[in-house]
């Protein structure tokens, strides 16, 4: 799950709480079937072990819920052992998960959270306000801590109570929820570093070995949320989409997740292999370091966006899997802005604009990517194609997803990145673009966007919060370091006798405790 290199990529990362995923697909253009949503009219049944594949490499494996992950397949796993305090629901976008309910003070700052009744970790004891408290001021001790809880310090997380804990955010913050959704993991107050392996968790499954990024999960029949269908999950971790695709099509595995558009094609006559979709999933956009260097003026900025064709994008990278985007994340947003003018290929305009900024086309400029989701790579490959039409000499330079995310990634001046979700925009606003983002990804500063975030979050009134939101959404796609050329569809695949999968993107997929084998 491209979301997974990081936790916010699954989540988030959401953590996605637009965009249902279809029950299956047999291309972009028309369905295969019902298979997957338990159309057959077989009742849900208990029983059986789930085989999911996920992509990761043993060189970065994690067992660290609060730290950052590379691997698909740790994060999957992570997700199963550890409950977040909420979840990506459909309507609302937030639904419960360890916190039961929440409430917010008059003036947005304040937020109290109630742990579910039962809510137990896997040795049998109870969770209490205090080991939430301690694990999110570890959570918001990491690096990314800032953006994973944004605008909340260590000494506004309290407990109030034995099972109620009160976040203070230093400004208004209608969704605080929401932003929670993702990476507060809880462990037990006081766990040793050295003792993650083992940490139990308050998850539908209990870890019963892992091994070099493959696990093994048994059911939690004492979940505190409810019964739980499988006897099992097995994660399979592998290299390539290719690798996943053919253990899939071999019956060696259930579910090939996050496989990718190839795999769909190749898959497409196959009547044993469900195809499932989550239209608009994934953002796979190039990032332009805004704060200094070569794309630090904001007509080169402009420019760049100017020289790609989006619609090749599409067709080439995603196989038409997917739809153009307009350099603005959080295309599953309802209050997403529609309306601003697609921003289309204009190589006259780029020429005069890179000229007006004096940008040297002499000199070629490295755009540095990954291969950890399929088709990453391929788009700045075209990307690099296109952009030399406009004069801008471009080479693209593969590196070890390690290599790139510890030395590349919110340092590089051009680089790709991915977000395996398609969260609301104000989820992107507060992890990636705000001046304080942990993870601000272009190192952008812009007064007047923090300005319309914080008017955005500060507002109960819908009205209001939407004209904010339209403001932020301008000011994104007027100057950030973001080029979103597409939004790619999220691609499963999954053997016939599996049944609902789960219907939400990014963090919402991990979710497999209703999921459940006609066999």
């Amino acid at each position: 799950m491209g979301v997974t290199r990081r936790q916010l990529l699954w989540a988030g990362a959401g953590i996605g709480a637009a965009g249902a995923l279809t029950a299956c697909g047999g291309g972009p253009d028309g369905p295969k079937g019902a298979a997957g949503s338990g159309a057959d009219s077989q009742p849900p049944r208990s029983g059986g072990t789930l085989k999911v594949g996920a992509l990761g490499k043993a060189s970065s494996v994690t067992r660290d819920p609060h730290g950052t992950q590379s691997n698909e397949s740790d994060y999957l796993i992570l997700s199963l052992v550890h409950d977040t305090l909420t979840v990506p629901g459909d309507k609302p976008n937030t639904a419960p998960r360890l916190a039961a309910s929440w409430k917010p003070s008059a003036d947005l700052k304040t937020w109290r959270f109630v742990i579910a009744d039962g809510a137990k970790f896997h040795d049998g004891s109870p969770v209490t306000a205090d080991d939430v408290v301690w694990s999110l001021k570890r959570l918001r001790a990491t690096p990314a801590g800032a953006s994973r809880l944004p605008g909340i310090k260590p000494a506004g997380i309290t407990a109030e109570d034995a099972r109620t804990v009160v976040l203070v955010s230093d400004y208004a913050n209608a969704e605080l929820p929401l932003l929670t959704r993702l990476t507060t993991f809880v462990l037990k107050k006081g766990t040793k570093d050295d003792q993650l392996s083992d940490a139990p968790g308050t998850g539908p499954f209990k870890l019963e070995w892992f091994r070099d990024g493959n696990a093994r999960l048994v059911r939690n029949d004492d979940w505190y949320g409810g019964k739980v269908l499988l006897d099992a999950v097995e994660v399979r971790i592998f290299e390539s989409p290719q690798a996943m695709s053919n253990a899939l099509l071999a019956g060696q595995i259930d579910v090939a997740s996050n496989v990718g558009a190839v795999a769909a094609r190749t898959a497409e006559n196959r009547e044993d292999v469900q195809i499932l979709r989550r239209p608009n999933d994934m953002a796979m956009p190039i990032v332009m370091r805004t704060a200094d260097g070569p794309f630090a003026d904001p007509r080169v900025r402009e420019a760049l966006r100017l020289t790609v064709d989006r619609d090749a994008m599409v067709k080439q990278v995603l196989s038409g899997y997917g739809t153009v985007a307009n350099d603005i994340l959080g295309t599953g947003d309802p209050e997403f802005a529609k309306d601003i003018p697609q921003r289309g290929r204009d190589l006259a305009k780029a020429r005069q604009l890179l000229a007006d900024a004096g940008f040297d086309t002499s000199k070629t400029y490295d755009l540095l990517t990954s291969e950890d989701i399929s088709g990453l790579a391929e788009s700045a490959t075209l990307f690099a194609t296109q952009a030399r039409e406009a004069g801008v000499k471009i080479k693209v330079v593969k590196q070890d997803s390690k290599v790139f995310w510890d030395a590349t990634w919110l340092k590089a001046p051009l680089y790709t990145s991915y977000w395996g979700t398609n969260d609301s925009v104000v989820f992107f606003a507060s992890k990636t673009m705000v001046s304080e983002a942990g993870q601000n990804e272009a190192g952008w500063q812009e007064p007047a966007f923090d300005a319309a975030y914080r008017e955005a979050i500060g507002h109960a009134d819908e009205a209001e919060r939407g004209k904010a939101l339209r403001r932020l959404q301008e000011i994104e796609f007027a100057t950030s370091g973001y080029l979103l050329w597409g939004m790619a569809d999220g691609i499963d695949l999954a053997g016939a006798a599996v049944r609902d999968l789960p219907k939400l993107p990014g963090y919402g997929r991990v979710q497999l405790e209703k999921t459940w084998l006609a066999r």
